[in-house]
């Protein structure tokens, strides 16, 4: 029986910059909670090595190729190809999608 194919995992550097921005917010009140969300954070992104295809399109995306699953408040976006996720952004749910793309 074959097992499911792993891709690689790979964060682009603004989706670092965004989890390194909401791990300082969260730590400025509990730093053992910035520690238990970086955990999570990581554990979610590093299953879609496996199972990618779980999270749902981005809707303001409309690409197949561009997914986001949620993690605690965050969406953790990420595009899938079939060697590789990257993980795109850690967005705290309540930002408006569009005015990220363009601080982006």
């Amino acid at each position: 029986m074959g097992g499911r194919e792993q891709k690689s995992v790979a964060w682009t550097p603004h989706a670092r910059d965004c989890l390194d921005s909401i791990l300082e917010h969260i730590a400025g009140d509990s730093p053992a909670a910035a520690a238990e969300v970086l955990e999570v954070v990581i554990a979610a992104a590093e299953s879609l090595a496996v199972f990618s295809g779980r999270g749902r399109v981005v809707p303001e995306t409309r690409s197949r190729s561009i997914r986001e699953i949620f993690v605690y408040r965050y969406r953790l976006l990420y595009r899938t190809s079939a060697e590789q996720v990257e993980v795109l952004a850690v967005l705290h749910g309540a930002m408006d999608y569009e005015r990220w793309l363009k601080d982006d």
